[in-house]
């Protein structure tokens, strides 16, 4: 919540809608510290895990040795099992997997001229004789899709295998592989995002945003021209995701900001 109004606070087009007559905002909008800040708590604590155990004794067997030369002991015990690390990394891809999920509701009111208040529908220049944003919505929308059955947990499956010595397994290394994926899909998402809000603000000017988020729109706009009649949007997806990948984008913002929360 301070992060967003550290970033809003004093926009001219927020203003500019104060009495636009609506009752509520959508949850998308309404409740984004609420879902960006249970997400950044599942994080904190998947990091919390993975540090513990990638700092802990994982030998099978464990040796102790003897002091004074005493023999030692060899203790056969499971330190090994991942579950620990599986199911802190199913709760990350579920995480992230939230942020695509409420990012491409959040594109779906700026494309959708009967949420979009005023703005043109699919975001084109000439409606009707161009898509403008409307496959890029397309595109979130997929990637949230399959998400949604990536973040399907791994750590509730175990097949036995080694005789039966080996009964229940983690599942970890498939749970850390669908994070990986997850995570790459909600980087596009939220690059989409970030593009179909930067033509939103184009559209409302002379209305101004804020410091942070006109710096926010100029670090975007330094990678992908304005759209002024329909291209392939693969390249600006990819533009956008790097600047984020790299921080440019953040720090772009912080400059104005200050460090954010």
């Amino acid at each position: 919540r301070r992060n967003l109004r550290a970033l809003l606070e004093g926009s001219e087009i927020m203003e500019s809608h104060k009495h636009c007559g609506k009752v509520q905002d959508p949850y998308s909008l309404r409740c984004m510290p609420q879902v960006h800040g249970a997400t950044r708590d599942a994080l904190r604590f998947a990091s919390e895990v993975v540090t513990r155990e990638i700092n802990s004794v994982t030998d099978n067997p464990t040796v102790f040795l003897g002091e004074a030369g005493g023999p030692a002991d060899l203790v056969s015990g499971g330190n090994f099992h991942g579950q620990p690390v599986a199911l802190a990394l199913d709760l990350a891809a579920i995480a992230v997997a939230e942020l695509a999920n409420i990012s491409e509701r959040r594109v779906e009111q700026l494309v959708n001229p009967m949420l979009s208040s005023g703005l043109t529908p699919f975001l084109a220049p000439e409606s009707g004789l161009h898509s403008g944003f409307m496959i890029a919505q397309v595109a979130a929308a997929a990637l949230v899709s399959e998400n949604k059955i990536l973040a399907h947990p791994a750590s509730v499956d175990s097949i036995p295998s080694s005789a039966g010595r080996e009964d229940h397994v983690s599942m970890g290394s498939i749970a850390a592989y669908k994070l990986a994926t997850v995570v790459e899909n909600t980087a596009n998402a939220l690059a989409i995002e970030l593009i179909c809000a930067c033509a939103g603000i184009d559209q409302r000017r002379p209305l101004r945003s804020t410091s942070a988020v006109e710096a926010a729109h100029t670090s975007v706009r330094q990678v992908v021209p304005e759209l002024v009649e329909d291209r392939p949007l693969y390249r600006d997806f990819a533009a956008v995701r790097e600047i984020v990948r790299r921080g440019a984008l953040i720090q772009a913002v912080e400059r104005v900001t200050g460090p954010l929360a």
